[in-house]
C-alpha cells in the first residue's frame, strides 16, 4: 500500500481538493487496493469542519465529491504512516520539515513538483478570492494529480 498525504493551511481548500481528485483518479484506475490518500492542515483552525463550500461546489462541477471529508491537523505520526507528504506551498513545506522526525518514513515534497508545466512552486490559496481562484486551483491540481498517479502507479509495478 502506498500512502499519500496532501497538506495546506487549514485543510478546507487546497489539500481536500487534491485528496478528492486523487481518490477519484485512484478509483478510476482500479488502484484503490494499492494507493491510499488523505489530507491535513498545518494549523488546527478548522478541525472537524467540511471543506469550504466554494471548494466543494467547484469540485462537484467537475465530478469530484468532497462532502465526506473533514479537516484535521497534521500529526507527527503522519511522517511514519504516509510514504509521501505533499505540501501545497513553500510555507507548508517549511512547516512540515520543522515537524519531521529524524526517523521519518515519509518523503516531503511540494505538490506542484508533479505539474508538467510547473510555472509556480505554490498552489495559490483561493480562500480570500473569488470563484475563479477555485477553478484555477482545480486546474493545477487535476494536472499535477495525473502525473502523481502515473508516478505512484509506476512505482507499484517495480515492487
Amino acid at each position: 500500500m502506498k500512502r499519500v498525504l496532501f497538506v495546506c493551511t487549514g485543510n478546507i481548500c487546497r489539500s481536500p481538493t487534491a485528496e478528492g481528485v486523487f481518490r477519484h483518479m485512484i478509483l478510476e484506475a482500479g488502484l484503490s487496493d494499492a494507493i491510499e490518500s488523505a489530507s491535513a492542515g498545518t494549523h488546527g483552525y478548522h478541525i472537524g469542519d467540511p471543506p469550504d463550500p466554494r471548494t466543494v461546489a467547484a469540485a462537484k462541477r467537475r465530478g469530484f465529491d468532497l462532502s465526506a471529508q473533514r479537516a484535521r491537523k497534521v500529526k507527527v505520526e503522519d511522517f511514519h504512516t504516509y510514504d509521501l507528504i505533499l505540501a501545497m506551498d513553500r510555507d507548508h513545506f517549511a512547516h512540515l520539515e520543522s515537524l519531521r522526525p529524524n526517523a521519518a518514513r515519509a518523503e516531503v515534497k511540494l505538490f506542484l513538483e508533479y505539474h508538467p508545466e510547473r510555472k509556480h512552486k505554490d498552489v495559490p490559496d483561493p480562500y480570500y478570492g473569488g470563484p475563479d481562484g477555485f477553478e484555477d486551483v482545480l486546474d493545477m491540481i487535476e494536472q499535477a494529480t495525473k502525473n502523481l498517479l502515473g508516478q505512484v502507479a509506476a512505482g507499484l509495478k517495480k515492487r
